[in-house]
């Protein structure tokens, strides 16, 4: 059967995307932040993956508020870049794995969950950013299948903490039920502590997040319990991401090994984090 190998949560911040596309890695502005990735893209290299099933939100950019899912699965055979606004990046579109997409649905459904099912669409930096952080940048191909699931965490009313973590926990029999020898990991993206607008315009919160970085590995029922205004509250408007990595640690076995995190603040106005987990 399928196998779970590990869950990685990140932050999936734009401008991260724009820093590489314009050869920023190396500047003493983002030099320190890339660099913490390192050690998560040598654990890639070593466990060589051959699926990463990501949780994000659409940032108005293939979807809008005409069409907003509590959750939804991409189905596709591919995904194409999406234009943000700019022209889209010069990054490989990202192969789909349709068939485990097809399995997961009907887990999800006969455990009382019901995504909306996408078969065509377009992906931001919400999934791109992820994808190059931890795999870097391929001349050719993405060296792993992809398997969207879309989080409303933009418009109210998003989902209960509590939910995406159950999902989570459906996700991960999903992977463990799938016939097949693949290798899984499932990103958690999003976040740190943000607000873009609004009174708080700029607001960030690095305790928070250091706490988020640790509790996400060793307490996540007291982020599940959490009500939606305490997200918020404690991270910002769009901060409120951060439950989208519960969807990730709900997969993962309850014990976890914590193998390496990184945090760095500000990253466009935004606390960036980053861990990586395998079941103990």
């Amino acid at each position: 059967m399928a196998r779970l190998v590990g869950g990685m949560g990140t932050s999936h911040v734009p401008s991260i995307g724009v820093a590489l596309d314009k050869g920023l890695r190396d500047t003493p502005e983002w030099k320190p932040f890339f660099d913490g990735y390192v050690p998560a893209q040598e654990w890639v290299k070593e466990h060589k993956p051959d699926v990463a099933v990501v949780v994000f939100n659409d940032h108005y950019n293939a979807m809008f508020l005409d069409r907003v899912p509590t959750f939804g699965v991409g189905c596709a055979e591919e995904y194409q870049i999406v234009d943000e606004g700019w022209g889209p990046r010069a990054i490989p579109s990202f192969t789909g794995h349709s068939a485990f997409s097809w399995h997961l649905v009907d887990s999800l459904v006969e455990n009382h969950f019901d995504p909306e099912i996408i078969q065509e669409i377009k992906v931001d930096h919400g999934l791109q950013v992820p994808l190059e952080l931890f795999w870097g940048k391929p001349e050719q191909a993405w060296p792993v299948k992809v398997v969207p699931i879309f989080v409303n965490v933009l418009q109210y009313p998003i989902p209960l903490p509590a939910r995406l973590y159950d999902l989570g926990k459906q996700l991960g029999r999903a992977i463990e039920s799938y016939d097949s020898d693949e290798k899984f990991v499932v990103l958690g993206t999003g976040g740190l502590s943000h607000q873009l607008q609004g009174a708080r315009a700029g607001f960030t919160n690095p305790p928070a997040d250091r706490q988020f970085l640790i509790d996400i590995a060793q307490n996540p029922d007291k982020l599940a319990g959490w009500s939606r205004e305490q997200y918020v509250e404690t991270f910002g408007g769009e901060g409120a991401e951060l439950i989208m990595w519960l969807v990730m640690r709900g997969a993962l076995s309850p014990d976890v090994v914590a193998r390496f995190s990184h945090y760095f603040v500000p990253a466009s106005m935004t606390g960036a984090g980053m861990i990586v987990l395998e079941n103990a």
